[in-house]
């Protein structure tokens, strides 16, 4: 990693998945069936790439794998869409920390996949409520994904449901590793050879900060 400037993004992590909620993964559990496959988002708040600028890009996966990944039973397949905003200098950055060429947690999620379907460009729109309430990526015509916050007769109102010190975060460790947890309203993907299309299981939100190349 010789010639890998130094990096940092901040930003949110979101999903749509098959299992039940609440997700067994971000236990480090098998999924609910014995398989997941799922849709994937990441909003980057602010991010650079040594000189490169990265904020407000946006970067989206579809994701399948069999068994409990994090006791290493199996990896994964995995296709990536890069905004289409992003200038080739900026593409050339997210793919090289995404793909985990750049080290950092990446680096350590890009370990757990074996299969890589494609990386495309698309135009990927991302919401998320400055309230948690609802999060939402989309991609017309070939991917959509939208949660929103789960609740219950003794959620006081306004409150998350949350959870901290997760063992199987998707985001890697962190002091602020915050899991918000969600229902999916609409969780629905055609590409890269995968296709479903469902509703009402688990969705989580998290931020996540990383940095590289270390």
């Amino acid at each position: 990693m010789d010639n890998i400037p130094k990096w940092q993004l901040d930003g949110d992590w979101f999903d749509v998945c098959k299992c039940n909620v609440p997700c067994p993964c971000e236990f480090a559990q098998a999924p609910t069936f014995g398989d997941c496959d799922a849709i994937l988002a990441w909003r980057v708040r602010k991010g650079a790439y040594g000189d490169v600028t990265l904020d407000g890009l946006n970067v989206l996966a579809l994701i399948y794998f069999k068994g409990n990944i994090w006791a290493g039973e199996t990896t994964a397949s995995l296709g990536m869409f890069l905004d289409e905003r992003a200038s080739d200098e900026q593409r050339d950055a997210l793919e090289t920390i995404f793909a985990g060429r750049a080290g950092g947690w990446p680096g350590q999620f890009a370990a757990l996949i074996s299969e890589v379907r494609g990386i495309e460009r698309a135009p990927i729109e991302i919401e998320i409520a400055d309230d948690l309430a609802r999060w939402r990526a989309i991609i017309p015509g070939r991917v959509e994904a939208e949660a929103e916050a789960l609740s219950g007769p003794t959620t006081a109102p306004g409150k998350r449901v949350q959870m901290i010190n997760a063992p199987g975060s998707e985001v890697g460790p962190g002091p602020n590793v915050v899991a918000t947890w969600g229902r999916a309203v609409t969780d629905r993907a055609k590409e890269f050879g995968f296709e479903w299309s469902r509703s009402g299981q688990s969705s989580k939100i998290i931020p996540f900060s990383w940095q590289g190349p270390d």
